[in-house]
């Protein structure tokens, strides 16, 4: 498996993309503004992610997407590891990264990658998204914010 950036000549892969966020619109804004890089093996994308610069010397991680046949494989983890290496790299001090209140499995693999719980955002998914989220079997109503120093 290789990661890379998709350049500006390629499509990004919005199937995956819209797993991680339900929102076409917000998932076509960060992506003009952000970097997209694609997990591959065989030319198949497996996974992607989204590093976004939000402040000086801050860069959120704001999607992370692993196709269904090829989850719990640990393409997530290696996922998030290399935004954390690529955030490192372009200098960035503090990488962040949030998810659903709902998102076990993703606060989990967070944690496990050394980001810290910092804040909670209340009802951002309620303001942000037009229709009700359901995972794990609960609504996702809050943003669980985390993050990393470099």
């Amino acid at each position: 498996m290789e990661i890379t950036k998709l350049t500006s000549h390629e499509q990004p892969p919005m199937d995956l993309l819209l797993l991680a966020d339900p929102s076409p619109s917000l998932v076509e804004e960060y992506i003009q503004r952000g970097q997209c890089y694609v997990a591959k093996a065989e030319e198949l994308i497996l996974g992607v992610y989204v590093l976004l610069p939000t402040r000086p010397e801050t860069v959120e991680i704001v999607n992370v997407a692993v196709d269904e046949r090829h989850q719990g494989q640990g393409i997530g983890k290696k996922l998030v590891n290399h935004a954390i290496e690529t955030a490192r790299q372009l200098g960035y001090k503090t990488i962040e990264i949030g998810t659903g209140n709902s998102s076990i499995g993703q606060l989990a693999l967070y944690q496990k990658c050394g980001f810290r719980m910092t804040w909670i955002d209340k009802d951002f998914f309620i303001r942000h998204y037009d229709e009700p989220i359901y995972e794990n079997g609960m609504q996702v109503i809050d943003m669980v914010r985390l993050s990393q120093d470099l």
